[in-house]
């Protein structure tokens, strides 16, 4: 194997997670810029119904990702357990069966997307004002989806090897390439919500190309053969056993943050564009815990695969350590210093205000989901996604949802309170956790 991925079987677990976890954080905090330059370039140089396009719009892009991300979690644990077993053969075939199952699902999501963006826009509740641009910011991103897919895929593969550093470099050019044309089309050419769309898609298009370029210079790490590239029963078995419920749970999250979207939209356009701007930090802000918990995946997986199972869950623990450190200190700064923060994605004083009041109380999140996400890494890795999916279900839809609706329609109902359905809902996701954590280590 070559050096740039990283072995979790042996040496020191955190010293193998910072190496791990460093490229892969900067890949996320990259690739979420994409999203985040829309809206600082929008929110500077252009209307507000423009950021509130640019908001609804990328929410309903993030289930495209987010179904991926999740369903190709699947791929990621068998490469992992692969790896860690030095099954060769399994690396490639596992790889194989995966390009032409995502192909597949590519095409089917962006028919789906090109045929209903208006369906989904006038469902999210839309500010009128904002329709007619959001109609064109979701046409333009859905073109886009194939290489979405095709990244993302990618990127699992190289997950569950242990290679964070190239996705880096791939989503490096992709976020190049959307800073200069998200100033070009919407500051200078002033084409507002749909310039930043295309910015965004002709900057996927050109990451996926490179990674493509990339990879036939320098190889996955392991041989694949063109024998290997077909619908393998036994590994897409494999493969949507794991991701399946990852990617439904995934799907069901973001559809409850479109659902308090869509309440809170109600309450108007500076709320609606205050809502937009919270949801884009929290992309930046989450990336520690989001990042142990992928860590701990692969960590797991790769344990697992060498009949490692004690390391395998240290690997867990550390993993939470490592993320609540950091989760401490944003908790602070938001308490402290939050407008300096919504400020930078919108130049709207009002805005930022409103935006501030609803980090103020959902910011507390980020110190459970630093607990859960690195259990779910640890669950998927023993193939128990489907409890990832149901505690998910549970708490999203029995309290999260329930909870911002409620509050919502009080007297004098303010974005603060309604930011607490989060660590509520994420709450009662950790007690689960915890007890089916312990019962199932009893129960071995």
């Amino acid at each position: 194997m070559k050096q740039r991925e990283i072995t979790f079987t042996s040496g020191s677990i955190p010293k193998a997670m910072l190496i791990f976890v460093g490229p892969y954080m900067l890949g996320i905090l990259l690739q979420n810029l994409y999203g985040a330059v829309d809206l600082f370039v929008v929110g500077h140089y252009a209307t507000t119904a423009d950021v509130s396009a640019v908001t609804i719009g990328s929410q309903l892009m993030s289930i495209v990702t987010q179904l991926i991300i999740g369903f190709a979690t699947g791929i990621t644990m068998r490469i992992g357990i692969s790896f860690g077993a030095n099954d060769q053969r399994s690396l490639s075939k596992t790889t194989g069966s995966a390009i032409l199952l995502f192909s597949v699902s590519a095409l089917v999501l962006m028919t789906i997307y090109l045929a209903f963006h208006a369906l989904f826009v006038s469902v999210m509740q839309t500010p009128f004002e904002a329709i007619e641009a959001t109609r064109s910011y979701l046409l333009a991103c859905a073109i886009g989806i194939p290489f979405i897919v095709g990244y993302n895929v990618i990127t699992s593969i190289l997950t569950g090897i242990g290679d964070s550093k190239t996705p880096f470099l791939f989503v490096a050019v992709a976020c190049f390439i959307n800073i200069v044309l998200d100033v070009i089309l919407v500051k200078y050419v002033q084409m507002g919500a749909l310039g930043a769309a295309i910015a965004t898609t002709v900057a996927q298009a050109g990451s996926f190309a490179f990674s493509l370029f990339f990879l036939r210079k320098k190889g996955l790490g392991f041989s694949l053969k063109k024998e290997d590239i077909r619908f393998n029963k036994v590994y897409i078995g494999h493969i949507t056993k794991i991701g399946s419920p990852v990617a439904i749970q995934n799907l069901m999250v973001t559809l409850s943050f479109l659902f308090v979207t869509a309440i809170i939209n109600q309450m108007g356009l500076i709320a609606s564009a205050a809502v937009g701007v919270v949801e884009k930090l929290i992309t930046f802000l989450f990336v520690p815990a989001t990042s142990m918990g992928t860590a701990v995946g692969t960590a797991s997986s790769q344990n697992l695969g060498s009949k490692q199972k004690k390391r395998a869950q240290k690997s867990m623990w550390w993993g939470i350590l490592m993320a609540l450190i950091p989760a401490v200190i944003i908790v602070i700064i938001c308490q402290l210093r939050g407008d300096l923060l919504t400020g930078i994605l919108t130049g709207d004083m009002e805005v930022v205000k409103k935006a501030t009041n609803y980090l103020h109380s959902y910011i507390f999140d980020i110190l459970l989901v630093s607990f859960v996400f690195c259990m779910n890494g640890y669950f998927n890795s023993l193939g128990k996604s489907w409890f990832s999916l149901l505690h998910s279900l549970i708490t999203t839809f029995l309290v999260r949802v329930p909870f911002a609706f409620i509050l919502s329609r009080l007297p004098n109902a303010s974005l603060f309170s309604i930011g607490w359905a989060a660590p509520a809902s994420t709450l009662l996701s950790l007690i689960m956790c915890l007890l089916f954590f312990f019962y199932e280590s009893k129960r071995k």
